[in-house]
């Protein structure tokens, strides 16, 4: 059983991979950390309680972590949180009950060092939002990354980003604990960027058949991803009208189903200074790259891998 930590800014996308990874009986997850990015940290800490609470499994712990970028106060600004347009997929909020759990103490640094410092086995994390605390891990201990597995994250673009033209969100949001993620040497790290969750598109029909199990998951993931398809419909942004990515599940499922992703070696670094570029993942796929790959990138993913996975895990009560 594959034993890994989630770490989230938890959205809409992010509660569905908090049910894949809580649901699936192949993986072990010892806890969920927090982090701010699609919302202030008390909301996202707010918003994956509810998630497990939803789901019956308030025994996995959730762990806050930072608050703010590792350098940049105050970046993203507070209008990212307070948008009441169609266009905004995640709100504060999420549309489910009001959590009966509490956070959980040490803080998600803290916690983290003392399990990736203890742990007998190694460890897979999945961070699926601004990787401010893994940095900060790292900062304190960069020796914690010989206790890692795998790292398996969800950020960055080659092609386009979607906040500029250059970056995707959760890079962008902290793109200096980025780059220190990216330099920190790790045994496996692999990168699904917006290049391939865009692929893996879930469609209207998909979650009548989600809500049609009629279990808390199948019910939440369908309300979830309903809202998102409604704001890719209101602003665009997807190749194929009335379906939405989920990009965070898409890294969970690559955990039990790794051919939902396409991946090739690459260098991949991060720009924290460029005025228009600020945030981009600069992948060097040239013919005659120069530079050690340090991820393996997903640029290809398959959307009917995942909603099988989403529709065999998600039946179970």
């Amino acid at each position: 059983m594959r034993k890994l930590i989630l770490d989230v800014d938890t959205g809409t996308d992010d509660a569905v991979a908090i049910m894949l990874a809580a649901g699936h009986p192949e993986l072990d997850l010892l806890a969920v950390t927090t982090v701010r990015g699609n919302a202030p940290l008390p909301s996202t800490t707010d918003n994956t309680l509810r998630v497990l609470d939803h789901i019956g499994r308030p025994d996995i712990g959730v762990h806050p972590g930072l608050a703010r970028p590792v350098v940049r106060p105050g970046f993203p600004g507070q209008r990212h949180f307070e948008s009441d347009s169609p266009r905004d997929m995640h709100g504060t909020t999420l549309p489910l009950p009001e959590a009966r759990s509490a956070p959980r103490e040490p803080s998600a640094v803290e916690f983290l060092l003392h399990t990736l410092r203890t742990t007998t086995e190694r460890i897979t994390l999945v961070p699926v939002g601004p990787l401010g605390n893994l940095a900060t891990v790292l900062a304190i201990d960069p020796s914690v990354r010989d206790a890692v597995e795998e790292v398996v994250i969800m950020g960055g673009a080659h092609a386009y980003g979607n906040v500029t033209p250059s970056a995707e969100f959760n890079v962008w949001a902290d793109p200096e604990a980025a780059a220190k993620v990216f330099a920190a040497g790790f045994d496996r790290l692999t990168l699904v960027p917006l290049d391939a969750t865009h692929q893996a598109l879930v469609t209207r029909e998909d979650c009548d058949e989600l809500a049609a199990l009629g279990t808390p998951s199948g019910t939440a993931a369908a309300t979830l991803i309903t809202k998102r398809i409604d704001a890719y419909t209101a602003g665009g942004g997807v190749a194929v009208r009335d379906t939405a990515p989920v990009h965070d599940a898409v890294c969970v499922a690559y955990l039990v189903r790794p051919e939902v992703i396409t991946t090739r070696p690459v260098r991949v670094e991060v720009e924290t200074s460029g005025e228009l570029t600020v945030g981009r993942t600069v992948m060097d796929v040239r013919p005659n790259a120069t530079g050690t790959p340090n991820a393996q990138v997903a640029f290809a993913a398959d959307g009917r891998v995942l909603v099988e996975l989403m529709k065999t895990v998600f039946a179970a009560p």
